[in-house]
């Protein structure tokens, strides 16, 4: 191919890419609906688990709603109602040790994804956040992140959600629907 030619053909490619770039930057996973499962709570300090304390239960429901909000507002993605699979969510937890028993209950509520989180416990006041995304449809892990919370307030709690979703999960856009 004459020189002349080709660098025409890649003029043409690249304008074509610029006028695309502004649909291209909007996220990925826009338009995706996540089964957002309760954040729950890990403390290894007692063989067999243990139920969360009032105090705990109400900061992971916090800190599960930030999930939802960050995540509706920064990735466009519509969490969708898990209360239908209550029975088997329950049936199945904590969900950070099921083995990607996620991925179905949230393929089974018409979700693309499948949302986990919890809070490790390490001591009074350090924490560890996981979060996980996972397609619904393989169980892949698409995308995780961890912080570690070092006080135990639900201003600190709330934020560690924030900076969690906002550079580690959503970083770099999710993948799409292909």
């Amino acid at each position: 191919m004459p020189a002349r030619l080709l660098a025409g053909a890649l003029a043409g490619t690249l304008a074509g890419a610029l006028a695309a770039g502004p649909l291209l930057a909007r996220p990925a996973a826009a338009g995706q609906k996540a089964a957002i499962f309760p954040v729950e709570l890990l403390d290894p300090g007692v063989v067999g688990g243990r139920k969360a304390r009032p105090d705990e239960s109400r900061k992971l429901a916090l800190v599960t709603d930030e999930l939802k909000t960050a995540l509706a507002k920064q990735a466009e993605i519509e969490p969708v109602d898990t209360a239908p699979q209550s029975a088997e969510i329950a049936k199945q937890a904590p969900l950070y040790k099921c083995e990607g028993c996620a991925a179905p209950i949230a393929k089974t509520l018409g979700a693309d994804l499948a949302v986990t989180g919890y809070v490790e416990r390490g001591s009074n006041q350090i924490f560890n956040l996981f979060v996980t995304i996972a397609d619904a449809e393989s169980g892949k892990v698409v995308r995780a992140g961890q912080v570690v919370i070092r006080a135990d307030t639900d201003d600190t709690w709330a934020h560690a959600m924030r900076w969690v979703v906002k550079n580690r999960l959503l970083a770099e856009p999710l993948p799409g629907k292909s």
